[in-house]
């Protein structure tokens, strides 16, 4: 029964809100060593494990002779036949890198390298692939590697590189996302150790884009599983490139069963454990080799489900101008089903930025909102068209960034969030951290040209926007004048109370004296940078 006089409903009402006020402070210590322990799991080092095993039939017999294990590494690690790539080490610097094998390198009169590149030289003289140069390559007198692009645009193999230090969970992701499709994958780790190279081997030749599209939807098929491989990944696929760049040979690689890395366990192929296999011999002798049919059907269906990349892709992208039957409608996003359970609400807080809390979203979803800040790079697609290297142009620029509790978002991907959250069967419980800025007493004295005026009104309509404009409309003018209208400061008011010169034709009047900071008539335009 509640109590009827006053006095003891307030006491009553006094002691129900410090129960709650105890309950919410242990509910946020809770959080708070929930996040711990999460971040904590994050940072343990344990022994990997996976519920299957990586194919190896044991009944195969392994190559005995040299020239069985020669035979069998030129069939695996096949590409380009008329050259490959060597490693140097400069003794003097240290430095190390790969060059085209050419009987003329530093001949004088006649190599003018690095003046002249490999591929513009008129006395080039490269040395195609032989079996001495195998047997030198696994005796230890050299280190090479393939050029996996064949000249008509064609592979026979398919390799991605993991590295960072998380490069053991990451490949155990991928090759998750490998067995779930029945993709045989080879494991090497890396001649560093602090990494890896997956492989597929293909019966014959297969279309690089088709063999490439197949990859990144494996990395798209991966960071589902886990929403913290990077996606930089996409541009770590060999070959690098769909088609061959004008004057050059393509990305490289280093081939496995390196004689010195070999002794200190690199370079070496990996079981389900991440152990070494015993019989490196036998196990290659094992290894699948996949129809280049089962390739295309991979990336065909990839294609048609837009995961690929699954990020927007620029208008352009060359590649979607060929299949424009493969694109969405305009204005509606693909979205995933996320099978895991989802909290009720996910919290966020807006300030500078939009940052999601992370406790208690599974991997899926995280990487769904990691990609709302995500889109194909047009420059990669356009250096490609023109058949340039694309070596230090990412295919994807992600605006999201991984903290160690939150996501942090632009906030211009608040509404987007809002409907993947309710197409997920959550809700956004947002808390609003911005900074109001202090008020200021000023007002605007100027003259507005008709499309200073038309942007002004629309951008006060809104607490997010941008203001995209050719150099000469007048953004100072724009921006000085919606801090008048709203009458707060802000990083534009600092910023631009510099470059507003006496003669501008704006009044501001700042402070309670209302003194002038620049006083004139007229009308104004100035260039801000774009």
């Amino acid at each position: 029964m509640f109590p009827s006089d006053k006095k003891s409903i307030l006491d009553a009402i006094a002691e129900e809100e410090s129960r709650l006020a105890g309950l919410e402070g242990e509910a946020e210590k809770a959080r708070e060593r929930l996040r711990a322990l999460r971040s904590k799991l994050e940072t343990v080092v344990c022994e990997p494990h996976v519920p299957y095993t990586l194919p190896l039939a044991t009944n195969i017999p392994a190559p005995t002779t040299s020239g069985e294990k020669i035979d069998l590494f030129r069939s695996l690690f096949r590409g380009r036949d008329d050259i490959f790539p060597r490693l140097w080490t400069n003794l003097a610097s240290g430095k190390k890198g790969y060059a085209p094998a050419c009987s003329n390198e530093w001949v004088p009169g006649i190599c003018e390298k690095p003046r002249v590149r490999c591929g513009d030289c008129p006395n080039q003289a490269f040395i195609p692939v032989a079996n001495q140069v195998i047997r030198d390559h696994l005796q230890g007198k050299q280190v090479i590697g393939v050029y996996p692009l064949l000249k008509d645009e064609t592979c026979r193999l398919l390799a991605v590189d993991f590295d960072k230090g998380s490069w053991m969970e990451d490949v155990l992701a991928f090759i998750e996302a490998c067995h779930a499709h029945d993709l045989p994958a080879a494991v090497e780790r890396s001649r560093s150790g602090n990494g890896a190279h997956v492989w597929f081997f293909f019966a014959d030749p297969v279309a690089a884009t088709v063999a490439r599209k197949m990859g990144c939807y494996l990395i798209t098929e991966a960071m589902a599983r886990r929403h913290q491989l990077s996606m930089k990944s996409y541009d770590r696929l060999f070959p690098n490139q769909d088609t061959m760049p004008r004057g050059g040979f393509g990305s490289l690689i280093a081939l496995p069963l390196q004689h010195g890395p070999r002794q200190k366990g690199n370079t070496v192929f990996l079981d389900d454990r991440m152990q070494p296999y015993a019989d490196q011999w036998a196990y290659l002798a094992s290894i699948q080799r996949l129809d280049p049919r089962r390739v295309e059907s991979i990336a065909e269906e990839a294609t048609r489900s837009g995961r690929v990349i699954d990020v927007p892709m620029s208008l352009s992208d060359d590649m979607s101008d060929k299949s424009p039957w493969m694109r969405p409608p305009s204005g509606h996003p693909r979205r995933t089903l996320i099978a895991d359970p989802l909290p009720k609400q996910v919290r966020a807080a807006l300030a500078q930025r939009l940052f999601i809390e992370k406790a208690g979203l599974p991997p899926p979803i995280l990487n769904e909102i990691k990609r709302l800040a995500a889109f194909q790079n047009p420059e990669f697609y356009k250096k490609q068209s023109m058949r340039l290297s694309t070596a230090m142009t990412p295919r994807v620029i992600c605006c999201a960034e991984e903290l160690s509790d939150h996501i942090a978002l632009p906030r211009g991907c608040l509404d987007e969030l809002k409907d993947l959250l309710k197409f997920a069967g959550s809700l956004l419980a947002l808390e609003d951290r911005r900074v109001a800025g202090e008020s200021l007493d000023c007002h605007f004295q100027g003259n507005l040209t008709p499309v200073q005026e038309q942007a002004a009104r629309a951008l006060l309509q809104h607490d997010i926007g941008l203001f995209v404009a050719p150099p000469g409309i007048g953004k100072t003018v724009v921006g000085t004048f919606l801090i008048a209208a709203r009458h707060r400061s802000s990083q534009l008011w600092s910023r631009y109370r510099r470059r507003v010169p006496p003669h501008s034709g704006i009044l501001i009047r700042t402070g309670p004296s209302g003194n002038q900071s620049s006083v004139c008539r007229g009308t104004y335009s100035h260039t801000v940078p774009s």
